[in-house]
């Protein structure tokens, strides 16, 4: 695309000629735009063509200039802007020291104009409002769940298509499980800023205040949509339609086979239940196949409409439950050898002696689907002719659950080593970024907001402060400058972050780490620091934190200055969000155990589990309030406490629920919790329904 706000004018597509000294004529040939190379004229001959256009190059009008000093940058300048614009350049075998000078004479003139033209045309033109942005993420796929990433059995032709068309970014961190992962990319911050620093249990509820990148693009035209997980509140005011998303499709909580899952529709990846714009909707197929028909539906009628548009698609597949999987991938997988020694083990952590093959099969199953689905994404960019102006952009939102290959680093999901927290990232957008590059500085999922904003020259909120910043430089292969920083990667379960307990932080070459337990709400015993080169390294295989003690010392110091500032974004940093009932925005509002704050030490999702909710009533009124048991309870003594207030009623033996009606709730905050005695267990409430 001609930056037309940096040109001044246009020049019709006509034969022209202009006579300089040293060069010869500069005559329009027929030319391709889409050419990117450099062809060799026998003639003394340098010539530009834009989408159709040729450019005039006169003194006193020059619409093209580098300011460089020397014919091989010349050459390496030109042939980046080449790439960026899709400009096909024709320039002579030998270039003499005569156009070199006439070059250079030139250049004097508009130096500035220059500068505006090499650095700003390489973005999107600001007035350019069909640039749109595809999404991707994975849940619970590893670094070794591609072709591309030397999985020798797996099947994911589309994905590595999209590997050798487009950019790879080889460093590239996220959090070790997804809900963090998923406030740090949607915003630009550490996650620890936003309020969300566990994955369920009322901890994976992100701040209603975070300024999401669909926030940023919508206040700019874009129409948004979602399709597939969100995890990051089920309720108001933190569903995704309350954080700049205008289209939804999403699962509740952090997963289709949890406690959130709507009744009728436990574990059902096929023909799941999902929430539409905020209401239960019944669909048809594969769940990952839902989310790709709607958001290719939905990207068709944007591109009808002229739209430019921002599709997230989530997957909550590879995730588990895995009974419920695409039967004739899961039958082709089963027709494979999926045993460990065909899978390369020459180099870093082999794989362990016993694994569950029938759940890798399971597991590459749902991963195909994927890429068949990203496939089906493309043949349609292609066919409306949106494949130019659509960034694509894939990643995963954690390391491997399960232990299987993932190209010989060390730990899974859940872990701080590489195994859990190094995902592959995709970029891909024809125009701009030249297919089969790879950089491999250290980024992260802090740096896609910004990322991709620099890619739409669209400016972030200026109130907002990002912790990422924009790759897109490295992306092109122009810079390979990035500034030295060290980024940390933590979390574990519990209430409130503990300083040093389960974390990194790594510089460009050093990685300090303290694996305490993702499980455990705090660390006991000394803390015992481990240090690796990951230079030399790359697999962690040798602790050399004894023979650098000062490294150690230097990148401590840096972890805590990191941890107090992100426990000090606001006051109360890491207090709860409260869920708001009585609003027009969700009626009813529906509680389940994703969001709840437990009481007792058993399993989230078993019936012995009893927990409560922290809500904001908007509105003094009359509520109803049905609650729902859980499958190993059937009736008795049912009782429901707001605040201290406490009423119970009967329900016969053989309910699944029992209604409480009118109950007053009074403006302001409260604790809402509910339990079910049969006489032989007291469960707490599977899920609640509020209805004004």
């Amino acid at each position: 695309m001609v930056c037309s706000h940096l040109l001044s004018r246009r020049v019709e597509r006509r034969t022209h000629s202009v006579a300089m000294s040293g060069i010869g004529l500069l005559n329009e040939k027929s030319v391709h735009a889409s050419s990117k190379e450099w062809y060799a004229q026998p003639e003394d001959q340098f010539e530009v063509a834009v989408d159709g256009f040729v450019i005039d190059i006169v003194r006193d009008d020059l619409l093209l200039e580098i300011q460089i000093g020397n014919l091989a940058s010349i050459k390496s300048k030109l042939t980046s802007l080449a790439r960026s614009h899709r400009i096909r350049l024709i320039y002579p075998v030998a270039l003499g020291k005569n156009i070199m000078r006439t070059l250079q004479s030139l250049i004097r003139h508009t130096l500035l104009f220059s500068f505006l033209l090499l650095l700003g045309c390489t973005r999107a033109d600001s007035s350019d409002s069909r640039t749109n942005i595809v999404l991707i993420m994975t849940d619970d796929q590893g670094y070794g769940d591609f072709g591309f990433t030397g999985n020798p059995v797996i099947q994911t032709p589309h994905l590595d298509s999209m590997a050798r068309g487009g950019v790879q970014m080889t460093t590239f961190y996220v959090s070790p499980v997804c809900a963090p992962t998923r406030a740090s990319l949607l915003t630009g911050r550490y996650n620890y800023r936003t309020r969300v620093v566990d994955t369920y249990v009322s901890r994976a509820m992100m701040d209603a205040e975070e300024v999401t990148i669909a926030e940023v693009l919508q206040s700019k035209d874009y129409s948004t949509g979602i399709f597939g997980k969100w995890h990051l509140g089920d309720n108001y005011p933190m569903r995704p339609q309350d954080q700049g998303f205008d289209e939804v499709l999403v699962h509740r909580g952090g997963g289709i086979g949890q406690p959130s899952d709507p009744v009728g529709a436990e574990g059902k990846y096929t023909d799941p239940i999902l929430l539409h714009n905020g209401e239960l909707i019944q669909t048809q197929g594969f769940c990952t196949d839902v989310y790709f028909d709607y958001a290719l539906e939905w990207i068709e009628e944007r591109h009808e409409s002229g739209e430019p548009f921002f599709a997230y698609i989530p997957t909550n597949a590879p995730h588990d439950p895995f009974h419920d999987v695409p039967e004739d991938l899961l039958a082709e997988y089963r027709r494979m050898d999926l045993s460990d020694d065909q899978f390369p083990q020459y180099r870093g952590h082999p794989l362990p002696s016993r694994d569950d093959l029938d759940i890798r099969a399971r597991t590459y199953a749902m991963i195909t689907n994927i890429d068949d689905n990203i496939g089906r994404l493309f043949d349609s960019l292609e066919t409306l002719d949106l494949i130019d102006n659509t960034i694509v952009v894939f990643l995963t939102d954690n390391g491997s659950s399960g232990r299987r290959y993932i190209g010989g680093f060390r730990g899974g999901k859940s872990s701080v080593y590489e195994g859990g927290i190094r995902t592959p990232l995709l970029l891909h957008w024809p125009p701009r970024l030249k297919a089969g590059f790879m950089s491999d500085r250290v980024t992260a999922h802090i740096d896609v907001m910004p990322t991709l904003l620099d890619m739409l020259n669209i400016e972030p909120p200026e109130a907002v402060q990002l912790d990422g910043r924009s790759f897109f430089d490295l992306a092109t292969g122009e810079s390979t400058e990035w500034p030295a920083r060290s980024l940390v990667i933590q979390t574990h379960r519990g209430e409130v972050p503990v300083r040093y307990h389960h974390f990194m932080i790594r510089d460009d070459r050093w990685k300090l780490v303290h694996h305490s337990g993702f499980g455990r709400e705090k660390f006991e015993g000394e803390l015992n620091l481990e240090l690796y080169d990951l230079l030399a390294d790359p697999y962690e295989e040798f602790d050399v934190a004894a023979e650098f003690p000062e490294v150690v010392a230097r990148l401590r110091d840096e972890y805590d200055r990191w941890f107090d500032d992100v426990s000090s974004t606001r006051p109360d940093n890491y207090g709860k969000m409260r869920i708001h009932v009585g609003t027009h925005h969700e009626s009813p509002t529906v509680l389940t155990h994703q969001d709840w704050q437990q009481i007792n030490r058993f399993s989230w999702g078993s019936a012995e589990a009893i927990g409560f909710w922290d809500i904001e009533v908007t509105a003094d009124d009359s509520y109803d309030i049905l609650v729902r048991f859980p499958k190993a309870v059937s009736g008795g003594l049912v009782t429901l406490s707001v605040d201290s207030v406490s009423q119970t009623g009967t329900a016969p033996s053989g309910s699944s629920q029992f209604l409480f009606e009118d109950v007053p709730l009074q403006t302001g905050p409260a604790r809402l919790m509910a339990t079910v005695d049969d006489g032989t267990l007291t469960a707490g409430a599977w899920q609640i329904e509020i209805q004004r």
